[in-house]
């Protein structure tokens, strides 16, 4: 990223002045700082520098020996952290951190150059451990998610304002509105050896997450999604595509359940989805109030065919026992006053992780991509199934024309903290080679480069409609989101229509491009008002022709 060149000159400076934790490179390369007897000697210095900096050094990229501003091109720049980050490697350390300015001509009086800044930490990657819960949040508008999860994720009470939400918006309009707009993530844990949770002081210091990240034998991470009605396309895609372990459904107290609460609900007992209710602002309501608001929580649950369970009154032992096949756990909670919240620990601390894909193979569908640099493109997203290591050779697509591009990982980070490889269940960023940010978009997916896919436009599904103003006939085009992707597609029934409450067989085809999919998964399908699920049952193509002539 880029930052205030006054940072840089501050480096330079304290480097010049007393050395130690920071060291100067004007730019490193393959041939030549990999060679045998000179790896050795620069992995000696690194690991110098780290000790020196009591766990930390400073590497000042793109200048001279004594300081000055060199700047090189993208290329050198991307290579000089190539071979940075495997000496770290070498030295059992790892980058934490890169910013980057532009000075100088970058050698060829064309490109502008580069200068970087990157903090280096000691330890080495982190391999985490199996048990990685992910918990997908849903409700609506204000009734306190993301206040919630920030308090759980830093231990703080909140100040009655949603102060503790500003941790998880990434957005400034969002923190100016005090509404979120798109997905956040956060992340807690827990250590064996310890009596109370893994929390970040900071979680906008990227270093506060990978501590946590390294610090706790059960992560758990946060996935909050937005509860604004015009948001609902991005609240769907939180919960299908992220390959969650549990969803968090709030319902504040001030205002007991919502048309949006129940929409949630329905989109996470539709998916399948083991779920618990937290009812949010216990604090601010009477007591005779908050009875009143769980009663309607119940009935709202019995009316979707539910069990509500009520935490406090059956323990957590028993919550964690049934949760899932048809019995939701409920409970208060205030994160002003912190009720509720060390209930919800023991909860997720106990939780057992649902069971992943039987597919061995790596696989993971894309949710966002952003450019780092240095780096280069990072695809981020959840792990589907099997393990994805550094130097890994995939395929990423499919392209819209329907090809799959060659890709290399070049690094993997979990919340900031630099990993080896990644299992499912993980949110994950992959830095590749071979394909630049604007090629990747969201619902591709990363697979090995020994796979033969098959993308496909058309496919059979089982299909249930929840919601509709009338009936569903040939052509009805809502938005389908499965996993990651949110796709137009054109619907037709096997029996010519289908009426709210029905279920059947119907053809689906996306209307622009084709997808990776398989049978099996899960879908949800959205236009205005109606709503639906599916499920995936046949992705043979049909010839054009005789799909074209049953149409």
């Amino acid at each position: 990223m880029s930052a205030d060149r006054s940072v840089l000159r501050r480096a330079i400076e304290r480097g010049e002045r007393d050395g130690g934790a920071i060291e100067f490179k004007e730019r490193l390369t393959r041939e030549v700082h990999l060679a045998d007897g000179r790896m050795e000697s620069l992995v000696a210095q690194l690991r110098h520098r780290v000790l020196s900096g009591d766990g930390e050094a400073t590497y000042v990229l793109g200048v001279t020996d004594d300081g000055g501003l060199a700047g090189v091109s993208p290329e050198a720049f991307s290579e000089t952290m190539d071979v940075l980050s495997l000496l770290a490697d070498e030295a059992d350390a790892h980058i934490a951190d890169v910013e980057t300015w532009s000075a100088g001509s970058g050698g060829d009086g064309d490109e502008a150059g580069l200068v970087g800044l990157a903090t280096l930490r000691d330890g080495g990657v982190f391999e985490a451990d199996e048990d990685h819960l992910v918990v997908g949040t849903a409700g609506h508008v204000d009734h306190g998610k993301s206040t919630l999860v920030g308090t759980l994720v830093t231990g703080r009470a909140d100040d009655g304002q949603g102060g503790t939400r500003r941790f998880l918006d990434v957005q400034p309009h969002e923190v100016e509105r005090g509404l979120s707009a798109d997905l956040s993530y956060a992340v807690y844990g827990f250590d064996d050896d310890a009596d109370e949770p893994v929390r970040m002081d900071n979680p906008h210091r990227k270093a506060d997450r990978a501590g946590v990240v390294e610090a706790a034998d059960r992560l758990v991470s946060f996935v909050d999604t937005v509860g604004h009605e015009p948001w609902l396309r991005t609240t769907i895609r939180g919960l299908v595509g992220q390959k969650l372990d549990y969803g968090l459904l709030v319902v504040a107290a001030d205002d007991g359940p919502t048309k949006t609460t129940r929409e949630h609900l329905g989109i996470l007992l539709a998916t399948e989805l083991p779920t618990i209710v937290a009812v949010t602002k216990a604090d601010a309501v009477t007591d005779e109030r908050l009875a009143e608001v769980e009663r309607e929580v119940e009935s709202m649950l019995r009316d979707a065919g539910q069990t509500p369970l009520l935490v406090d009154r059956h323990g957590v032992d028993t919550a964690v026992a049934e949760v899932g096949d048809g019995v939701v756990p409920l409970l208060r909670t205030s994160a002003v006053t912190k009720d509720g919240v060390e209930t919800l620990d023991r909860l997720f601390e106990r939780l057992p992780k649902r069971a992943t894909p039987d597919r061995e193979t790596f696989r993971m569908y894309v949710d966002r991509s952003y450019k780092v640099t240095g780096v280069g493109a990072v695809a981020s997203g959840t792990v589907n199934s099997g393990t994805v290591e550094t130097g890994d050779e995939l395929l990423l697509g499919p392209m819209p024309d329907g090809s799959f591009r060659e890709v290399e990982v070049r690094s993997i980070e979990m919340h900031y903290h630099r990993v080896d490889k990644a299992t499912a269940g993980r949110i994950v960023g992959i830095a590749l080679k071979g394909v630049d940010e604007a090629e990747i978009e969201r619902g591709m997916a990363l697979i090995p480069r020994e796979s033969e896919p098959e993308p496909v436009r058309e496919f059979d599904a089982e299909v249930m409609v929840l919601n509709h103003p009338t009936r569903i006939q040939e052509g009805y085009e809502p938005v389908v989101h499965l996993e990651t992707l949110s796709e137009a597609a054109a619907f037709f029934p096997a029996d010519g229509r289908l009426l709210p409450g029905d279920t059947g067989e119907a053809r689906v085809r996306f209307k622009f491009r084709p997808y990776l999919i398989e049978e099996g998964q899960r879908f949800v399908f959205r236009e205005g008002s109606s709503k639906g699920v599916g499920t995936v049952t046949d992705i043979a193509e049909r010839e054009p022709e005789a799909a074209d002539d049953e149409r």
